[in-house]
């Protein structure tokens, strides 16, 4: 029997490959309206995020999340994103 093959995705905050399910999906909906996609179901453009709040403040230093999503994203989402990310560690 063959092994299903893992569908992997970049952290787009350190570049690394990880599996899709180990990662957290940032989404863009059809209203322009970004957020954080916990479940990796929400339609929309998507971009990955480690984990890793370290990961997340590189992707908005290099302005990585804007170019994948190619839209600005606000402060206040960014730091939604934050508090949401330490609230899925605990």
């Amino acid at each position: 029997m063959q092994q299903k093959k893992v569908p992997m995705r970049m952290c787009t905050g350190c570049g690394q490959m990880y599996p899709k399910r180990e990662l957290v999906r940032v989404v863009k909906n059809k209203e322009g309206e970004i957020s954080l996609d916990l479940k990796g179901k929400a339609p929309g453009r998507g971009a990955y995020l480690c984990r890793n709040p370290e990961c997340l403040q590189k992707a908005r230093k290099a302005r990585r999340l804007e170019r994948a999503l190619s839209s600005k994203i606000p402060d206040e989402i960014y730091e939604k994103m934050e508090a949401e990310l330490a609230a899925d560690e605990s």
